[in-house]
């Protein structure tokens, strides 16, 4: 009987032992075993994760729409033609609603949370530079099809784009005043609280000095302003050929409208932040205006003419040069994916400088800051339509 009692009392232990240790865990390691096999029972089986950023509602939200729409085209393409590396991609993308803050947020649930791999985003310049820093402290790989400040591939050597940059811009701006206006004088007016509208506001008036254009008007307004008759008072006292204005289309609206009511009739230039102004301005007050543009749908290469069928088809509205940039940028990504043969972060971003791919945008191969050197598509805006005018190679 005691030799039972024994066994009986060895094998009780045995069968609490584990449940003791169990009970001696932390909440942390409890937690965590937990989440892993929510994780484990939930992510679908055998898909590699990339992330999206994109002001979906709110004052730009024609811009996170178009590309994030795009970027979806892209990867259902590629899932439908086998996926890559053997495993169809999932796009998991949030609304940072064109904010810093929010997008900052958003990336740092998309990383922790979610795993992704690699980043297509932001959309803007200012969230996708909050973006930036916290993606190169992780050495995440990150494209972003749209964000044209000079300072966003500088924050890590992970950190590419799409698009040309600022700077670009308002110097083939500048370039084309000079060239194809024969402008002799002109002039600025610029949003002092947004980095994307001084970067190029700064790069055009020192190109246009360095070729002797003389800069009449360097007029300022602050984020949110409505209101800019002083400014285009004085503008329009000096007299320029050409009048830039680096903004985003809902304040080229505005100014557009005052400049008419004022009796300006200088031509105006722009920036790709300019596409979108005819959804918000009436015709006549932008007509014969010209502006930058990463591509023409004029074009009639037929990448971009089936990229723009197709678009059409999906979701029955015209794409915009930001929907061909996320398209393009989410067919680098996934290139160079492919190179790099698996989804090591080291290895994608080796991949992604040996870049080489023609797109919808043009070829773009990468400069040692991760920024593509392109030509620039000039659009000139003719009986309320974009135009094709010319290209302007820097």
């Amino acid at each position: 009987m005691m030799i039972k009692r024994i066994s009986l009392m060895i094998l009780i232990l045995a069968l609490l032992v584990p449940s003791l240790a169990a009970c001696g865990s932390s909440a942390t390691t409890t937690a965590a075993t937990t989440a892993a096999t929510t994780a484990a029972t939930t992510a679908p089986a055998g898909t590699i994760k990339i992330g999206g950023l994109a002001p979906l509602t709110g004052d730009v939200s024609v811009y996170g729409i178009a590309a994030a729409n795009a970027i979806k085209m892209a990867i259902d393409e590629v899932n439908k033609s086998g996926g890559v590396l053997g495993k169809q991609i999932e796009y998991i993308v949030y609304d940072e609603k064109g904010d810093a803050t929010e997008a900052a947020t958003a990336f740092n649930k998309l990383a922790e949370q979610d795993k992704v791999i690699a980043l297509i985003g932001d959309i803007t310049s200012k969230p996708t530079i909050a973006v930036a820093k916290l993606a190169a402290k992780i050495n995440m790989p990150m494209i972003s099809p749209t964000a044209t400040a000079l300072d966003v591939t500088k924050q890590g050597t992970n950190v590419f784009r799409a698009c040309f940059i600022d700077p670009f811009q308002g110097k083939v701006m500048a370039q084309f005043a000079d060239e194809t206006l024969t402008a002799k004088k002109v002039a600025v007016i610029y949003n002092s609280g947004d980095d994307y509208s001084v970067g190029l506001a700064e790069s055009f008036k020192a190109e246009a000095a360095s070729r002797g254009l003389e800069v009449v008007g360097y007029e300022s307004y602050s984020k949110g302003d409505t209101d800019f008759k002083t400014q285009l008072t004085k503008i329009s006292a000096a007299k320029p050929d050409a009048l830039f204005v680096p903004d985003y289309y809902n304040t080229v609206a505005l100014i557009a409208n005052q400049a008419k009511t004022l009796g300006m009739t200088v031509p105006m230039l722009g920036a790709d932040g300019w596409d979108g102004v005819l959804t918000v301005a009436q015709k006549e007050e932008v007509e014969g205006y010209y502006f930058c543009n990463h591509y023409s749908a004029e074009d009639q290469d037929p990448k971009v003419q089936d990229f723009l069928k197709n678009y059409k088809a999906l979701y029955n509205m015209e794409a915009n040069a930001l929907a061909a940039l996320g398209y393009d940028a989410a067919y680098i990504l996934v290139e160079a994916i492919k190179k790099a043969g698996s989804t090591d972060a080291a290895a994608i971003i080796k991949a992604m400088n040996e870049t080489d791919y023609t797109g919808v945008t043009g070829n773009v191969k990468y400069d040692a800051d991760r920024n593509p050197s392109k030509s620039v598509a000039v659009i000139k805006i003719v009986d309320g339509k974009y135009t094709f005018h010319s290209k302007v190679a820097p």
